[in-house]
């Protein structure tokens, strides 16, 4: 029995330090395995975003400017326009609404269209979500249905598009733009911008993006209205000027 006993001692094996040293190697190669792919990962990522940005920004602006169409023609249309911060993020909120007069003569609004970006405290990710909403007498909206989930179909905003880092919407004022309108007038046309770059902090603490980052299109309202043009008053004499008719100049914002 007692040499039995010695023998099963002399069996070779690991020592404790022997496995918390093989545990400690095998951690730091499983955490730079890990590191590799998280970086892998994030450049995949990073390439992807800069393919499927401009696309889902062209897309965004399409979006809108199809909203604006509905109001061409409408006798009461209104646009309410107003910018901001959210966490330092440029938003934007637009308001699209037409409004009519019932037997009564009081003011009952036809359909209202809102856009509105917010901070995305629900997927974790840094930015703005851009969201629409769709309300008033005639409530068919195609655009807005075939955004929907099921569990949607009574929630007025629904989200269009994510990790956006930059949104703001401005009127033309000469060589100026302003970025509020609630002027019961039309505004002759506005600037739409939209971004999914990396921001970086400005000198007042908000986040903008690089202007090459921007995609913008600018989208004209009232197309009825009046445009300066020039003519020339002669083709053979000498010194010819140019005349510019004398209409009046489109609405400017109140401020």
């Amino acid at each position: 029995m007692k040499t039995a006993s010695r023998q099963s001692r002399l069996y070779p094996g690991y020592s404790l330090g022997e496995m918390l040293a093989a545990l400690v190697i095998g951690a730091m190669v499983l955490t730079a395995i890990l590191g590799i792919y998280g970086r892998a990962d994030r450049a995949a990522d990073a390439v992807l975003r800069k393919i499927e940005s401009p696309m889902l920004g062209t897309e965004v602006l399409q979006l809108i400017a199809e909203d604006l169409d509905r109001l061409m023609g409408a006798a009461d249309a209104r646009i309410i326009i107003q910018n901001g911060f959210d966490n330092g993020y440029a938003r934007a909120q637009l308001v699209l609404r037409r409004t009519f007069h019932d037997a009564a003569n009081k003011e009952q609004t036809l359909d209202e269209i809102i856009w509105r970006a917010g901070y995305d405290y629900e997927s974790g990710v840094a930015g703005l979500v851009i969201y629409r909403s769709y309300s008033g007498i005639a409530l068919e909206d195609k655009l807005l249905d075939q955004k929907r989930q099921t569990w949607e179909e009574n929630y007025s905003f629904v989200p269009i598009c994510r990790g956006v880092t930059f949104f703001r919407i401005e009127v033309p004022d000469g060589d100026d733009y302003v970025d509020r309108w609630s002027a019961p007038s039309l505004p002759p046309g506005m600037r739409v911008s939209l971004s999914f770059a990396s921001p970086y902090e400005t000198i007042r603490g908000t986040l903008d993006v690089a202007e090459s980052e921007k995609f913008y299109r600018t989208i004209a309202i009232d197309r009825t209205r009046s445009i300066q043009f020039t003519v020339p008053s002669g083709s053979g004499s000498e010194g010819t000027e140019s005349d510019t008719n004398d209409v009046p100049s489109p609405p400017q914002p109140r401020r």
